[in-house]
């Protein structure tokens, strides 16, 4: 499968087409899909931002201009979509499915609170 999921290959919508018919796009960047994955868990981790692997892709490249932008400018990107529906991705691959022991005894410190079995 194509490594940034949300995103098609080589697909080029009627507006970016005519975008670049009329001369309208200065620059495109590409982003690494594993950089994508990795600024995906960053805005998790960070910003409490559940994202996509293409919404890392778009943060990671917005970053990458930020980095050599004018002081002052203004930078906008779209995070799509959240995260729950790449749950069997490489983006969740470094989570265990089942509860390890320490989150086992988490979640029986409340036991008022506790799903019947």
């Amino acid at each position: 499968p194509h490594p940034i999921q949300g995103w098609t290959p080589d697909f080029i919508s009627l507006l970016l087409q005519k975008a670049t018919d009329d001369h309208l796009i200065d620059e495109v960047l590409t982003v690494d899909p594993a950089k994508a994955i990795e600024t995906s868990k960053l805005l998790a981790r960070k910003e409490g931002i559940f994202t996509g692997i293409s919404g890392g892709a778009a943060m990671a490249t917005a970053l990458q201009v930020a980095a050599t932008a004018p002081k002052g400018s203004n930078i906008v990107t779209i995070l799509a979509d959240t995260s729950e529906r790449y749950l069997s991705t490489p983006l969740y691959d470094s989570i265990a499915a089942d509860m390890d022991e320490e989150e086992l005894a988490i979640s029986k410190s409340t036991p008022n609170f506790q799903l019947p079995e």
